[in-house]
């Protein structure tokens, strides 16, 4: 079966120039893009989308989600059956899924049936990569032990990964590719919402990090970084991390690295906004730690993004939604906006380089022949009001592997 999408303006996710009237050919029965033509011209047999109305680019990619977590403060996350957090998970996935993200990598927390049950079809979401569980020392951001000694983490089928030295921290990698994991993360340094440490401090030896890639790379996987710290940036790029998740206080030292080696920075620059605007809605959502180092690292966190964009370093887009709420993932590209992105920039960030940096640019990322036919048509112009991603009613088509998830004319997505 081919179906065929006539485009009002097509912008492909390579960053060239948008096309006006072209018209995309989709094999749905492999899922892929089998021709993207400039002239109209649509095959005899071909079922057609009418979107002549609509911007059409890739389906958006966040590299950096918690689909198991939520705005929960700390009483209802101890209230919460680890169930309970995997049906939250599902729903998190049809959610972002509506707000026009077709992959998505989960940064930690969630589990491989999550990603099974999407994958078969019983619920709606985005393609997954998973880290199933975060590797952290202890004290460390990943460290769930509370000042009078309570552990906040959920006992699970996910891996326990607060390990400290090079052979415990060897292991902890190995069970979580057990797991499932599609990445390994790692805290490298502390964070904002963790209870014993500060964003400055450095999390993990360069020797242990050094056996955290070792294993992933021996099973052809790679590793990201909750990296915040300057030092704790440093040592995952140069011990050979993929990814630096946050980046708040990076420096020109570590930028010339990364861009040397290729690192990925994922800026996450909307995560500290939600930790004040959920103080400011409800304090008991947000320990009064965490707000006060969410307003700490603003600024900083602003200026290395601005000068990470200056100095030419691979930026694809992540959030960390699970922080804030999940659906609200592209308000993150408004924000790449304000920090000295162009439109065009950002969306790129959130579809070619977002695959690149996830390992799956081979699948999606741009409308590009052989590629999945994961498709968002969009009612107006992006590229001159980047925050109409936002809003979920302008999503008048959204595709996955060749499918219309939200046909055009429905409301919301169609039944998985």
């Amino acid at each position: 079966m081919t179906t065929a999408i006539r485009c009002g303006t097509l912008i492909d996710g390579t960053g060239a120039d948008p096309v006006r009237n072209a018209t995309i050919i989709c094999d749905v029965d492999k899922a892929t893009i089998v021709d993207v033509r400039r002239d109209g011209d649509v095959p005899r047999d071909a079922e057609v989308i009418d979107a002549g109305h609509l911007t059409i680019m890739p389906g958006m990619i966040d590299c950096h989600v918690h689909l198991g977590s939520s705005t929960w403060g700390v009483q209802e996350r101890l209230l919460t059956p680890f169930s309970l957090i995997v049906a939250h998970a599902l729903n998190h996935a049809r959610v972002t899924l509506e707000a026009g993200f077709t992959s998505v990598r989960d940064a930690a927390g969630t589990p491989r049936g999550v990603k099974m049950a999407i994958d078969q079809g019983l619920f709606p979401g985005p393609r997954l990569r998973i880290a199933v569980s975060a590797l952290s020392q202890t004290g460390g951001h990943g460290d769930s032990v509370m000042p009078n000694g309570a552990n906040i983490r959920p006992v699970s089928e996910l891996p326990f990964t607060v390990v400290d030295g090079v052979e415990a921290v060897r292991k902890a990698t190995r069970e979580v590719l057990r797991a499932g994991a599609d990445q390994i993360k790692v805290h490298t340094s502390g964070g904002v919402m963790s209870p014993n440490d500060e964003p400055g401090a450095t999390g993990f030896s360069p020797d242990e990090i050094a056996a955290i890639v070792y294993e992933a790379r021996a099973a052809g996987k790679t590793v990201m970084a909750h990296a915040q710290a300057t030092q704790g940036i440093k040592n995952a790029v140069l011990g050979g991390i993929s990814s630096i998740e946050h980046g708040i206080f990076l420096d020109e030292e570590v930028i010339e690295e990364m861009k040397r080696r290729g690192t990925y920075f994922v800026p996450t620059l909307v995560a500290p906004l939600w930790v004040i605007r959920r103080a400011e809605k409800d304090p008991s959502s947000v320990p009064p730690y965490a707000l006060r180092k969410a307003r700490e690292v603003m600024a900083a966190h602003q200026a290395s993004f601005r000068l990470a964009v200056e100095r030419g370093v691979r930026i694809a887009m992540g959030t960390d939604t699970g922080v804030g709420p999940h659906g609200t993932n592209a308000e993150e590209l408004e924000r790449m906006v304000e920090g000295g992105m162009t439109p065009m920039q950002a969306i790129v960030a959130t579809t070619r380089t977002a695959a690149e940096c996830a390992r799956i640019a081979h699948l999606t990322g741009t409308l590009e022949v052989g590629k999945r036919a994961d498709i968002l048509g969009v009612s107006g112009d992006p590229l001159s009001d980047i925050s109409v991603l936002q809003h979920k009613e302008k999503l008048a088509l959204i595709m996955k592997d060749g499918r219309a998830m939200k046909p055009l004319g429905a409301a919301s997505l169609v039944p998985a």
